[in-house]
């Protein structure tokens, strides 16, 4: 006997008058960012301009577009319907929320910042009103009720659906292979300017920057929910050699779509802390190693390459190496250490495991502190570090100069950033290669029960000391090009915690927020962690606080990370809460991807 689902809503409208409400809410919001919002300039963004949005306009706007978008795709309109393949009203809520999120908190900050509610123009008020309606709609279409089996009742249980996938989202239509490869294109394309907007909102204006943050969390959820990120995932999937092409492609052109060095360098620092943060991936996703001071062989690279790069303050001021012969040197360097310090704890598990390697951060720090010829020999000239580190020469280019390319003027940290992109892109070569080799596989065989792979015939020990020595190299890999950007190298950032990266709480929450095991998640974490205290200078003071929320967050709604990793992603969950095995997750280590219906 088949019973009709039950049908709840959170607000008692009409069916007809809710979807009025919204398809009139979105088309008004459109509307509102052309029309000042406020009368002075004072408030980032100039929102005193008619015909043109600006600042936190152009957010409402982006959000109306998609509210408007999804209403039509719920009411059945044809040609939208593809943008909700797996059908429901969540999409449709989550966007009428972002939507009235970003405006209304628009709104009241310039009524706080300005000083009350008389600096608002009549747009304002259009602006938070029609960003009410399409939430009232969305809150008042009926939803599926939850199961019986559900002890959650009341209007919390029926605003669970709101924000639930379907259980399973049709499979994407067969595209030639010429039209998967144009999406690919777009959605990397697309990606660069959502990131590029996001690297050139000033510091000063904050609000415009939770603006946008608030718009891409909730229009991503909205994607993900519908289902199209799904779809995405598994043509990623299905062409994953076009996709990493793609994706190196668009960042190479991020740093021809500034106009300010400033944003490059924010760029090649996340390239480097992201560097970092994938070679952290090795030890703590692939192998389960917890290392605590592993910001410490990033600071072994940055010395060793400060040290044979010509610094007049360097103790063998006489020699300076070619780049190719300093980042050998600090990969090797850090390889080394990684080595000396592994072999006799990689023995231990665990919490011990931790303690000692956070020890070994902070002997590194204290020591390099003390060799300044007074404490200890004089190798690192103590708390003042090496300074006056020259820019890098290769082949006759100077990365120090400007330089017009097509017209386009790059800078210093755009040509530093450019060789970062190749760096990361031998990284993530070594990263994939190593992940589904043999020793990656065991690996992640160690990560799961040492005991049992030990039994396998698995040497745990060496295992887990290659996987230590291997992202111990990459770390140094990325200190020596940081010790050239920054121009000197001091001991003081390389500590376990700090109000600004690097430093090992910062390149393990980049790990365990962006995903474990994956290679776009450790990426995404460095992203985000360096983007928020650089953006929102109020954080900076409570950076860890804010991580530690974050991440106490994460752990209760999405353990497996933001990018999750398809062996993770099963272990976080109970059977039968996923739709496995189409949900286009990434991966793991040794996982053999096949396309739709094989």
């Amino acid at each position: 006997m088949t019973t009709t689902p039950r049908t709840t809503a959170l607000l008692p409208l009409p069916t007809p008058a809710a979807r009025a409400l919204i398809l009139a809410g979105g088309p008004a919001s459109i509307a509102s960012p052309f029309l000042a919002w406020t009368w002075t300039s004072s408030f980032p963004g100039d929102l005193t301009v008619y015909g043109y949005p600006g600042g936190l306009q152009w957010m409402t706007l982006i959000a109306g577009v998609l509210t408007t978008l999804y209403a039509l795709a719920s009411a059945g309109v044809p040609g939208v319907r593809r943008l909700n393949p797996g059908g429901g009203d969540a999409p449709l809520a989550l966007t009428a929320l972002g939507l009235f999120a970003t405006t209304w908190f628009t709104v009241i900050a310039i009524a706080v910042t300005l000083g009350g509610l008389a600096n608002l123009e009549p747009g304002a008020y259009v602006a938070a009103v029609a960003a009410a309606l399409p939430l009232v709609g969305a809150l008042a279409l009926p939803q599926q009720a939850p199961p019986p089996t559900d002890t959650g009742g009341g209007r919390t249980a029926a605003l669970r659906p709101l924000f639930t996938k379907p259980d399973r989202i049709p499979a994407a239509s067969a595209l030639a292979p010429w039209a998967q490869r144009a999406v690919i294109t777009l959605v990397a394309f697309a990606g660069l300017g959502v990131f590029t907007f996001g690297v050139d909102t000033p510091s000063e204006e904050g609000e415009t920057f939770i603006g946008y943050l608030i718009v891409v969390v909730f229009g991503i959820w909205a994607l993900s929910t519908a289902g199209i990120v799904d779809r995405l995932s598994r043509l990623t999937a299905d062409n994953r050699a076009f996709t990493l092409a793609m994706g190196f492609a668009a960042a190479i052109v991020f740093p021809f779509t500034q106009t300010n060095d400033h944003y490059a360098n924010i760029g090649v620092n996340i390239l480097i802390f992201g560097t970092v943060a994938l070679g952290l991936n090795i030890v703590v996703g692939l192998a389960g190693l917890l290392d605590l001071g592993y910001v410490a062989f990033l600071g072994v690279g940055a010395y060793a390459a400060a040290l044979v790069s010509g610094s007049e303050f360097s103790r063998f001021s006489g020699v300076q190496f070619p780049f190719w012969a300093a980042a050998l040197t600090g990969a090797a360097a850090s390889l080394i250490f990684g080595v000396l310090i592994g072999a006799p704890t990689l023995r231990l598990r665990g919490d011990y495991l931790a303690i000692v390697t956070l020890g070994f951060g902070e002997i590194f720090r204290i020591a390099v502190n003390n060799l300044d010829g007074e404490s200890g020999p004089d190798i690192t000239n103590g708390p003042n570090g090496i300074p006056a580190i020259p820019d890098l020469t290769m082949f006759g280019f100077d990365f120090g100069e400007s330089h017009q390319i097509a017209g386009i003027t790059l800078g210093r940290f755009a040509n530093y950033y450019l060789l970062m992109v190749v760096i990361m892109a031998i990284v993530v070569l070594v990263y994939n290669r190593a992940a589904d080799s043999r020793i990656g596989r065991a690996w992640v065989a160690i990560r799961e029960d040492e005991t049992a792979a030990t039994a396998m015939g698995i040497n745990g020990f060496r295992v887990k000391l290659i996987a230590f020595a291997l992202g111990a190299a990459l770390a140094g890999l990325a200190g020596t090009v940081s010790a050239h950007v920054t121009y000197s190298v001091v001991p003081n950032p390389y500590q376990f915690a700090g109000s600004t990266p690097p430093n090992s709480a910062f390149l393990l929450a980049a790990v365990v927020l962006g995903g474990m095991g994956t290679v776009s998640g450790p990426l995404l974490g460095a992203a985000l962690l360096y983007l928020l205290p650089e953006k929102l200078v109020f954080l900076q003071d409570k950076s860890l606080l804010a991580f530690g929320i974050a991440l106490v967050l994460l752990m209760r709604f999405r353990p497996e990370g933001i990018i999750a990793n398809r062996r993770q992603q099963l272990e976080f969950h109970e059977t039968g809460q996923l739709d496995v095995p189409d949900r286009g997750l990434e991966p793991g280590p040794g996982a053999h991807t096949t396309k739709a219906g094989a």
